[in-house]
């Protein structure tokens, strides 16, 4: 015996996220309803989120620094780019893109 489905699932997301998801979901075939289904089950299935919810230990977080900290931060940050010492654009969604 097959259970109807007849609960609705409302979220509003960001319009390039939905993008990009849905063309990912579209060249393997599958529907956005079952993708968020099989995303409910899987929740069902661990108990909780089904992949690790952390911050790395590399990537600083705002809320946790002070405002010296931060400050410091955006000062090297500044620096770096007086210096000519970062990355083109191009060079870091091409790093981005190799790591997905």
């Amino acid at each position: 015996m097959t259970m109807m489905k007849t609960a609705n699932v409302n979220a509003r997301i960001q319009q390039d996220v939905k993008q990009q998801a849905e063309s990912i979901l579209s060249k393997i075939g599958l529907p956005r309803s079952v993708a968020i289904d099989l995303y409910y089950r899987q929740i069902i299935m661990h108990n909780g989120i089904p992949f690790p919810l952390t911050i790395s230990s590399e990537v600083p977080v705002r809320s946790l620094m002070s405002e010296e900290e931060f400050n410091k931060m955006m000062l090297t940050g500044y620096e770096q780019v007086m210096s000519d010492e970062g990355y083109s654009v191009d060079e870091v969604f091409d790093e981005l893109e190799a790591g997905l």
